[in-house]
């Protein structure tokens, strides 16, 4: 069966592809408004802070936070906002285990990052379990960060860590098994959420 390829230290692993049916379950214009909503909850925590980063979480994470981040900027007139992105890797696309441990390739120039009086959003596109955005928000606090929210478009309400969700553009309940399908532009050529439900073999 065909797959795409991830690279694990040295090795490449080559990941099947999952088959099974994919149903739509918000186009573009349903997330713009999403996205909407979830700026002017963030625009709430954001009032009157002086210093602002939103950290996207590669991949899918980082260009939600630049749409939050025009819509911050031009709706709500925070011009005091930096955007970064942390590489941080659990699971495949599929949901495959990668890393156990849940790896976070530090950027060189942010070794001696001082967050001291900072609020930090931290944006991803599907809470889980919530181990990647625990990592991110631990890594944060060691930089000291004054405040740290986090910010998702999909929450699946099934968290098994000690990390909340602030900020959540749709909540999806649904079964372990299926998959929720982020399609973010440029990783994916229509913003849009499908959701996969795998073939029984």
């Amino acid at each position: 069966m065909p797959g795409a390829s991830t690279k694990i230290g040295e090795m490449c692993v080559k990941i099947p592809l999952v088959v099974g049916d994919r149903t739509c379950l918000y186009q573009k214009n349903q997330l713009d408004a999403v996205l909407d909503t979830m700026a002017w909850q963030a625009s709430g925590f954001l009032r009157g802070k002086e210093r602002i980063v939103l950290v996207g979480i590669l991949r899918r994470g980082v260009p939600l936070a630049e749409m939050l981040y025009t819509r911050l900027v031009n709706q709500y007139e925070l011009t005091n906002i930096t955007l970064m992105h942390l590489q941080i890797k659990r699971y495949a696309d599929d949901l495959t285990l990668l890393y156990p441990e849940t790896k976070l390739t530090e950027n060189p120039e942010h070794s001696a990052l001082d967050l001291a009086g900072t609020t930090v959003l931290v944006v991803d596109d599907v809470m889980y379990h919530g181990h990647s955005m625990l990592r991110a928000v631990e890594y944060l606090a060691t930089k000291q960060a004054a405040e740290i929210r986090t910010v998702v478009l999909v929450d699946r309400g099934a968290n098994k860590l000690p990390v909340r969700t602030d900020i959540a553009g749709v909540r999806l309940d649904v079964a372990p098994s299926n998959i929720i399908e982020c399609n973010v532009p440029p990783y994916e050529a229509e913003f849009k959420i499908d959701l996969l439900q795998p073939s029984i073999n």
